[in-house]
């Protein structure tokens, strides 16, 4: 059986960009979030989770976010994510306000920039 979701990151210097395709759902949120944290080290500065292949999130997959942000502000890591414009996932993050605490931007470059500009 083939994953909902599957992940590809990206190292750039101390940063890591982490390509989600697919969906995330409460069946493989855990295994995501574990997946996304072991990507963070003591010397990472920033994860840019893009998220322009993800097709689907629920409840538990916004939750997965905040929490990551949280967890990552306690390490004095940063985090954005990338989502294109009029996207339905986008609708979903402005819903609930997690735009107003991560940046977002439409591209993994964009994402990458406003994340060395605020370091």
């Amino acid at each position: 059986m083939r994953p909902l979701a599957r992940i590809a990151e990206e190292w750039r210097d101390d940063l890591v960009l982490a390509r989600i395709e697919g969906e995330i759902d409460a069946s493989n949120v855990a295994d995501i979030g574990s997946r996304l944290r072991s990507l963070l080290s003591n010397h990472s500065t920033a994860m840019v989770v893009d998220l322009s292949a993800t097709t689907y999130l629920d409840s538990a997959a916004i939750n997965l976010l905040f929490a990551l942000r949280d967890e990552m502000g306690f390490h004095q890591q940063r985090l954005a994510l990338v989502i294109p414009d009029g996207s339905s996932i986008g609708r979903m993050i402005s819903l609930t306000g997690l735009d107003r605490t991560v940046a977002v931007r439409p591209t993994a470059d964009a994402a990458v920039a406003v994340i060395r500009q605020d370091g």
